[in-house]
């Protein structure tokens, strides 16, 4: 995953934000989201890049992709095409130098709530 400078988003490309830019405050905003919070747990379990189209979310096709954006711009996923296909990836690397702690946490936190709620793994 890149983490230098990126370009302006042209064609294809996405814009990222470099390591450096990515702020706590944002991050902490796009895990707030119990969507945006489902895809950043599938993606941890997977440990891979993984399609858009794999994740069913309960909401409209738009709304989807406006998660996925939200969290891209705050650094906490990576997207990049690859085909036709949108691959993302989580930026652990990233977040762990940046915010040591922080992602195994929240997501531990997501799971022991999941298991006293529940079902639904927002």
């Amino acid at each position: 995953m890149p983490t230098g400078p990126q370009s302006q988003a042209t064609g294809r490309s996405l814009e990222h934000p470099r390591r450096e830019a990515i702020r706590l405050e944002d991050v902490l905003h796009a895990l707030s989201d119990p969507m945006r919070m489902r895809v950043v747990r599938t993606l941890a379990e997977e440990s891979a890049e993984l399609s858009c189209s794999v994740f069913d979310l309960p909401v409209s096709k738009s709304t989807t992709t406006h998660h996925f954006r939200v969290l891209r711009e705050c650094g906490v996923i990576h997207q990049i095409y690859r085909g036709t296909a949108k691959m993302s990836a989580l930026r652990r690397e990233d977040l762990d130098a940046l915010f040591p702690g922080l992602l195994d946490s929240v997501l531990a936190a997501a799971a022991l709530q999941e298991g006293r709620l529940g079902g639904d793994r927002g």
